[in-house]
């Protein structure tokens, strides 16, 4: 058992109310008759530890109990973090889509950080010029170039009726390549000889928190829930092991987290799909959960009936030749498959990554969990293949108000946008939407 001066030795790393529980495992320690029962009774992380400790026995004990404190520790400081964010996540969501989008921003500009910390400890001894300004500015570039190309096509009846930000709009796209070009000038200027291989070595989420919360909540959860679960399913199943980049992945926990993400993502689909807040598009940037937003549901939401194969109705003796079901459900399930089995393969990837710069985490952003990396490595695969999704095979096309504006703006000539007002002046006075007298009245301050 470990002396008071072993005690008075650790004590600038514990507090006394770790010392004294850690006297309290002593005494259960002491208990026992030799370390060979206390490694039958404690996980296999501190028989790993006693094994590879050329140490006395009581050394080992006391390396034992120590470990045992730390990583009480941590589980707890990992708990705490976890319900800390889960519960911040929920205020966001209830807050509105554009403090969605700024906590977007941030994790972005944190996970850049990070990976650019990693690329930064070899860079240090090559002394590269101006790398991490260079890098934060390409950074800035992209950021303007990719927001800036939402916000336009979202929100064109409000950034073209002002004449600022109408120029900016109309060129949007030449100013971010000028950008582009003057950094990427900046960056040839200061390239050294010696240097040029250390040298050339998340837009679509926004889009998809435009076109409905849902497009955003659903897909971030099926991957945390995949996380959840495939850990489960290894835990209890798991004997094959998957890829060799992660050892502790087992097939059984993949195909087992597969299934669980299919179930639990259309359970969860069908309860947000009622709620408008969560399925309109964004159209009015003070929308909060309290406010709420109205909107014409996409048909992907609405119940519709599909023919069955004649197959399944002949091989199942069927009495009915139609199913009725929500379109969503059918991509509900494309996205856990996504999830499941193609998003995990971004974890892989940053594994591997690590292994190469021999780090454990990307960082310490959240205490008890790593970097922020770490718990978004997949998400931004799988938020990508979202977008694309959606407007492969889900959005509904229609003609906005912004579009129409901007055709109006950009091909008409002022005299063509003056008769273009007054027919329209003059269809809502038919349809009885407006009155005579302010016709009349427009008819005085504008020329026919």
């Amino acid at each position: 058992m470990p002396s008071r001066k072993t005690h008075q030795r650790l004590s600038p790393h514990l507090s006394n109310s770790s010392i004294q529980q850690l006297r309290l495992l002593d005494m259960e320690i002491k208990k026992l008759t030799n370390i060979e029962k206390i490694s039958e009774k404690l996980p296999k992380t501190y028989k790993n530890i006693r094994k590879h400790t050329k140490l006395g026995s009581e050394d080992k004990q006391e390396r034992i109990g120590f470990c045992f404190m730390k990583n009480r520790s941590n589980f707890f400081l990992r708990t705490v973090w976890t319900f800390a964010m889960i519960f911040g996540f929920l205020v966001i969501i209830a807050a509105g889509h554009i403090w969605i989008i700024v906590l977007l921003t941030f994790i972005q500009v944190i996970v850049f950080k990070e990976l650019i910390a990693i690329v930064n400890i070899s860079d240090k001894e090559k002394k590269l010029p101006w790398f991490r300004t260079l890098n934060w500015y390409f950074l800035c570039t992209t950021l303007y170039f990719a927001y800036g190309e939402s916000l336009i096509y979202y929100f064109k009846h409000i950034v073209i009726v002002d004449a600022f930000l109408f120029t900016i709009t109309t060129h949007h796209r030449f100013i971010s390549f000028i950008l582009y070009i003057a950094g990427f000038i900046f960056f040839v200027m200061n390239l050294k000889k010696g240097h040029y291989k250390y040298q050339f070595t998340h837009h679509f989420i926004i889009n998809n928190i435009f076109e409905g919360i849902f497009w955003f909540l659903l897909p971030a959860s099926l991957v945390i829930c995949n996380d959840i679960f495939s850990y489960l399913c290894g835990k209890l199943f798991g004997r094959t092991q998957l890829i060799k980049l992660s050892p502790k992945k087992t097939v059984e926990g993949f195909i087992g987290g597969w299934i669980c993400t299919v179930v639990l993502g259309l359970t969860m689909g069908n309860i947000i799909l009622h709620w408008n807040y969560m399925i309109c598009p964004l159209r009015d940037l003070g929308a909060t959960a309290l406010i709420g937003l109205e909107c014409i549901p996409n048909p992907t939401f609405t119940l519709q009936q599909f023919p069955l194969p004649e197959f399944i109705i002949s091989y199942l003796a069927l009495p009915y030749h139609t199913i009725t079901i929500r379109p969503v459900e059918f991509h509900l399930m494309v996205f856990s498959t996504f999830a499941s089995l193609i998003a995990p393969f971004g974890g892989f990837f940053a594994s591997g990554l690590k292994r190469a710069f021999k780090i454990k985490d990307f960082g310490d952003s959240i205490p008890g969990h790593g970097g922020l990396t770490d718990r978004f490595d997949c998400q931004f695969i799988n938020g990508f293949f979202v977008y694309l999704y959606y407007h492969s095979f889900i959005a509904a096309t229609h003609v906005s108000v912004g579009s129409v504006l901007e055709t109006a703006i950009t091909s008409l000539t002022y005299d063509e946008q003056i008769k273009l007002s007054n027919s329209i002046y003059k269809y809502l006075v038919s349809q009885g939407v407006l009155s005579n007298a302010i016709l009349e009245c427009l008819k005085k301050s504008i020329p026919s």
